[in-house]
């Protein structure tokens, strides 16, 4: 693109008007859309459902108001209620039921054994079905399940039924009213597990290494080994999460003063940059060179040292490839070859430091220009808060919202039986079971809950609806940290725009800037944080397919699927690089999205050399900053918490794991760090675009002066007509 043309009537900002109107009421269309969508949601839902487990009647355990409250864990899990019988018409076996009780079950014991002791049928009783525990008879609205021929379900699987206590043993078992056996158990997400351990390498359940099955045979525990795998690993990790809620508990307090330095310690290093950035800068170019001209010596004489030994001038062609590398270490050309490339690289960066030794200094200038911006705009290093805590809301309703569609789902009775019936695995509703004709046609068939789920609209559409869930976080989430990037940028650009600084900037630049943003150009930070959600969601849907097709032994799907996933990659981090210069543009000149972000990419593209060079200096000043920082917290951390500092030795806290609160300290101390430089970059980058838009549309004169600091003037040998210079 050409340069921009020199304005006499250039000012900044220019007068403002509503930009992208139409992706403005799309987005407030949108957000109405999503708080219906959230009020429908939570209206279905119920969050009890992730909660408390349901017993296999779909009634929770534990709940108070619900039949079950006294029960806080059901005993074992249902089997797949979808599995059939041979045929639609052909007999279907009732899932395995699950029963709420009190507690779990502390000794081995089976109902065979405890049948002839009272004081033990009596223990056993409690994990029987409420209909056993009354010692009275059935017959309503659950009815009797009788033996599945096909299928033979756990023997921790409790049903209801028919049948007294007074029963025969055979016959309880046969239809499940008490389980055949009871294996000592731990509570665990209100569920019981094996008590699995481990001593000495045995795996013990209830400390015991076998157990009777309740059918007179002896099994080994560690059969219960795959069941209760996860759940045992799921123990340990609550085990070592008291552990760790315990070390916050005392050291919380060291935790905060850990953080509070790290912000002072980042507060400092950007105020040292106003005047340590050309000596950091320049160092760290020197030491490069430095390093570089070491190479070659160290290679020189590895190179001499090998003159004259056997075998070192075989050539790299004649010796191959070998798995050894250390081989080559051996061979005088492999040395020779080490110090060829270190002599073309040194030649580039001196050559690259002779040509652009310019462009260096004025990317230093601008970091040095960002740091005054920045200490005249000091509240602008705690608006990441504001954006912060934008950000959690909508984390925070995304994921209520997704938690309240997926519990969404209702109780699903359907029809199982022990003959062929014709009705056999429809759904039915067991208030009015007893008196359908169901009944009448097959009198062993049984009304009993089968799954959560539904079949309205509301419910064959809950897979749409949590896809919009997912696409309504991804655009507001980009919509506020636009906004952000287009508050900071004008309030920044309102300091370089000001002829006279500070005293020509607005009162509260900051405030300012967040008004403007609102007030005009919502439609335009909407449109660009559309664009980019839907190339997010794309990225999202490619990565769900990815992890679907991870068994397939389709080489092409996976190698387009591949494919697929880095290009989007890639068009997603172009994106976020235009949007983020885009809403700078914005920000300066009030215009649309589309007319931004082509003139920020062609602006760019037009001093490609000056963008290349100030982007790695500022990124190594970033890496530095953060190192430095993140480092000295986490080392001062380490060795107070691990009580190596003599004068606060005894103030250290007890610890059970000294690393949980270093390791908060360092990761909060990266965030710090990464939130204050990250106001430090789009000042660095909204300063470079403004000083890029200066010196197209300026000139020096008294019409069109140059706007830019007095350092940058003398840099570029610029001067404003009719101005002395100090």
């Amino acid at each position: 693109g050409s340069p921009n043309p020199r304005s006499p009537t250039f000012l900044v900002p220019a007068g403002r008007g509503c930009t992208d109107i139409v992706c403005c009421v799309l987005l407030v269309v949108a957000i109405v859309g999503y708080v219906v969508v959230g009020v429908v949601a939570w209206t279905h839902g119920d969050p009890r459902k992730v909660i408390h487990p349901t017993d296999s009647r779909g009634q929770f355990c534990g709940q108070q108001g619900t039949p079950n409250e006294y029960g806080p864990v059901p005993p074992a899990s249902p089997a797949s209620p979808t599995e059939p019988g041979p045929s639609p018409a052909a007999p279907r076996c009732p899932p395995p039921l699950q029963i709420c009780v009190s507690k779990c079950p502390d000794r081995y014991l089976t109902y065979l054994s405890a049948y002839g002791n009272p004081s033990s049928l009596e223990y056993y009783r409690d994990f029987c079905t409420s209909e056993f525990k009354n010692s009275r008879k059935v017959g309503g609205l659950w009815g009797r399940r009788p033996p599945c021929p096909w299928g033979d379900s756990r023997p921790g699987a409790l049903t209801s039924g028919s049948l007294s206590p007074t029963q025969a043993p055979l016959e309880v078992l046969k239809d499940r009213e008490c389980p055949a056996m009871l294996i000592p158990s731990t509570p665990l997400a209100r569920r019981c597990f094996p008590a699995i351990q481990a001593k000495k390498g045995v795996i013990m359940v209830g400390n015991e290494t076998t157990y009777d099955d309740g059918r007179g045979h002896r099994r080994n525990v560690t059969e219960l080994l795959e069941g209760a795998k996860k759940a045992n690993v799921v123990l340990e990790t609550r085990q070592l999460a008291m552990k760790i809620f315990e070390d916050y508990t005392v050291s919380w307090y060291w935790i905060i003063i850990g953080l509070v330095i790290a912000m002072v310690a980042s507060l400092i290093f950007i105020v040292l940059l106003r005047f340590l950035a050309g000596i950091m800068v320049w160092v760290m170019i020197v030491m490069v060179i430095l390093v570089l001209g070491y190479g070659i010596f160290h290679c020189y004489m590895e190179y001499a040292k090998l003159k004259g030994e056997a075998g070192s001038d075989v050539s790299l062609t004649d010796l191959g490839f070998q798995t050894d590398l250390r081989v080559y270490l051996h061979l005088r050309q492999t040395w020779l070859a080490f110090m060829i490339i270190l002599c073309v690289l040194e030649v580039v960066i001196v050559l690259l430091l002779i040509f652009l030794r310019k462009r260096i200094l004025i990317a230093i200038a601008l970091i040095k220009e960002a740091s005054r911006a920045i200490g005249h705009v000091m509240s602008s290093l705690l608006f990441p808060l504001c954006t912060f805590f934008l950000l959690c809301l909508c984390i925070a309703y995304w994921a209520s919202t997704a938690v309240f569609l997926s519990t969404s789902n209702e109780a699903v009775y359907k029809v199982f039986n022990e003959s062929a019936c014709p009705f056999s695995g429809q759904t039915c509703r067991p208030e009015t079971f007893n008196t359908s004709n169901v009944t009448k046609l097959c009198p062993d068939a049984q009304c009993l809950f089968a799954f959560y789920g539904g079949e309205t609209a509301y419910h064959k559409y809950l897979i749409a609806l949590q896809f919009f869930n997912v696409f309504m976080f991804f655009w507001l989430a980009n919509f506020v940290i636009a906004l952000g990037q287009v508050t900071l940028a004008g309030a920044f650009a309102s300091y370089y725009w000001a002829f006279k600084k500070p005293d020509d900037m607005p009162a509260f630049p900051l405030f300012s800037a967040f008004g403007r943003a609102l007030r005009y150009h919502t439609g335009s930070l909407a449109f660009g944080s559309l664009v980019l959600a839907i190339v997010q969601v794309i990225r999202v849907t490619l990565e769900y397919l990815d992890h679907r097709l991870k068994a397939a032994e389709n080489k092409f799907a996976k190698f387009l699927l591949s494919c697929l996933k880095c290009c989007f990659w890639c068009l997603e981090k172009f994106i976020k690089f235009l949007n983020r210069n885009a809403y700078i543009m914005i920000a300066i000149y009030g215009t649309n999205f589309c007319t931004s972000a082509r003139n920020a990419f062609f602006l760019l593209m037009r001093n490609i050399i000056r963008v290349a060079v100030l982007d790695k200096v500022t990124d190594f000043l970033f890496f530095l900053g953060k190192l430095l920082i993140v480092g000295s917290v986490g080392i001062l951390a380490f060795f107070f918490f691990t009580q190596r500092i003599k004068l606060v030795q005894d103030t250290a806290p007890p610890l059970n794991y000294y690393w949980v609160p270093i390791l908060t300290v360092i990761v909060g101390s990266y965030l710090i760090a990464h939130g204050f430089f990250s106001v430090y970059g789009m000042c660095v980058d909204t300063l470079f675009l403004c000083f890029l838009e200066d010196l197209e549309r300026n000139d020096g004169s008294a019409e069109k002066p140059y706007f830019m600091s007095q350092d940058l003037r003398k840099l570029l040998k610029k001067t404003n007509k009719g101005q002395p210079e100090a």
